[in-house]
């Protein structure tokens, strides 16, 4: 993957440069999915099962195995994921680097274009393309006409575990609230957990990510309890239909 325009030679860091957030997508992408999924899926199971009428043990088992199972599947599904964009950002390059060996001229051409139509004039942004494609001219297409910089390039394993790490994280905190509550109301100690965490979440994602906390609180609690209410609704209805 050829390096954004920060590792070019002699580039130098602006003494005041924004603190932008979106270098951060990957693994805060990774990390929110897993513990918003970790509290949701894991709440929803518990409350599904103890609906249903089973014993505290058996809601326990089911609660650890929900852990488990949904961790390393968290870890695969992402990793499988980022890494079939990864194959096919790599398969762009090979294109691109093809392309620029065997139509040298048709590439500075095109490059050329690109600058045109981001304001500058033929011949400033003719010299702009001369000079990008002296220095790199790999780099200056996957960034300039694919949109590929190192900063978003995809890193399967740091996906996966992330979201494995999350997700686990996630999990613990309705599966404890469930072991350490009364014999009576266990199920609403749970349901309350999951929704201030999954608020907690929401607030936190968003500060991380410089998106607006209120909404992204709302949208995940409001989703993770209607999780949790259908969950918990099909668990009654299972436990009166067997018991």
């Amino acid at each position: 993957m050829p390096s954004g325009p920060a590792s070019v030679p002699g580039a130098r860091r602006h003494p005041h440069a924004e603190p932008h957030r979106s270098h951060r997508g990957g693994w805060l992408r990774a990390a929110v999915l897993g513990a918003n999924d970790g509290v949701v899926s894991t709440a929803a199971i518990i409350v599904g099962v103890a609906g249903s009428g089973a014993a505290p043990a058996e809601v326990r088992t089911a609660g650890i195995a929900g852990l488990v199972a949904g961790a390393m599947s968290m870890a695969v599904g992402e990793y499988v994921s980022v890494a079939s964009q990864r194959d096919a950002e790599l398969a762009d390059l090979r294109i691109e680097a093809a392309a620029l060996e065997e139509h040298p001229g048709a590439e500075l051409d095109e490059l050329s274009d690109i600058w045109q139509d981001r304001g500058l004039d033929a011949e400033l942004a003719a010299e702009v393309a001369r000079q990008l494609t002296d220095a790199d001219a790999l780099a200056a297409h996957a960034r300039d006409e694919l949109g590929l910089t190192e900063e978003g390039r995809p890193r399967p394993l740091q996906a996966a575990v992330t979201s494995a790490l999350a997700f686990t994280l996630g999990s613990l905190l309705p599966l404890v609230a469930y072991l350490v509550a009364p014999d009576s109301g266990r199920s609403a100690y749970v349901v309350g957990t999951a929704l201030v965490t999954l608020a907690i979440l929401g607030a936190l994602g968003a500060t991380l990510g410089g998106g607006d906390r209120i909404r992204a609180t709302g949208r995940v609690a409001i989703g993770g309890a209607l999780a949790m209410a259908v969950t918990m609704a099909i668990g009654e209805l299972t436990g009166a239909a067997v018991g």
